[in-house]
């Protein structure tokens, strides 16, 4: 299972100088939508090397305000600061997987493009 979402964010400008590649995970600990998600979620991260930062999300939050999130859950796949895809209040495992296999295969992808879902 996934660690509970942490008080400690990230600041944004830590974020935007990470090297590689992250994915940053907004909800609360006391959403309904967030633990139902959060078997997706895990069974989807369970065999990626990818670090996955879960950010406990809500009122006088900055880092959530800053990164435009608006429901719970939301994950934002970045790579080297930049984000590459997000996916919002995700219900089936596999846009999870297809976002992963973008993040890591955006390394080798020159184009710089960035798609949301």
């Amino acid at each position: 299972m996934l660690p509970p979402y942490s008080e400690d964010a990230p600041d944004h400008e830590t974020l935007a100088s990470t090297p590689g590649p992250l994915v940053l995970e907004f909800g609360s600990n006391t959403c309904g939508i967030c633990e139902a998600a959060t078997p997706l979620i895990a069974a989807a991260m369970a065999n990626s090397p990818i670090p996955h930062i879960r950010v406990q999300d809500g009122k006088g939050r900055r880092l959530g305000r800053q990164l435009g999130i608006k429901l719970w859950p939301t994950l934002i796949f970045l790579r080297d600061g930049q984000e590459i895809s997000r996916i919002v209040r995700p219900d089936v495992e596999q846009p999870l997987l297809a976002a992963l296999g973008q993040l890591a295969n955006a390394g080798n992808d020159l184009s710089g493009g960035r798609q949301h879902q």
